[in-house]
């Protein structure tokens, strides 16, 4: 599957709006939800909607997935570069110390 275009931002949002609509569902009056369950069509239909939103939500989560995987694969491919550097800077540095001095013992350049 290939990297997706949508800020991530986006994704999260059409996450959320997708749970809420899931939720409305059964916030629906009793009467309604007690219809479905007598009439076989509309439970049909009703089934068939909430399918097509798991799969929906499904498809949503898979690529958030993907987003995380890439952003984490970055970030340790980062992380790597900036440990190498470290290393480099360490062996830059004198072992004995005779190279370091404190900005403290020098005078300012006013006396």
């Amino acid at each position: 599957m290939g990297p997706i275009q949508m800020p991530l931002e986006a994704t999260l949002m059409d996450l959320l709006a997708l749970k809420r609509s899931s939720d409305d569902y059964w916030k629906r009056p009793p009467d309604t939800v007690t219809s479905c369950l007598i009439d076989p069509m509309e439970n049909t239909h009703d089934t068939e909607q909430r399918l097509t939103q798991l799969e929906v939500k499904a498809s949503f989560a898979e690529d958030l997935l993907d987003q995380l995987n890439q952003i984490i694969f970055r970030q340790q491919q980062q992380i790597d570069r900036l440990s190498r550097e470290l290393a480099e800077l360490r062996q830059q540095v004198p072992e004995d110390g005779a190279g370091f001095r404190s900005l403290r013992d020098e005078l300012p350049p006013h006396y």
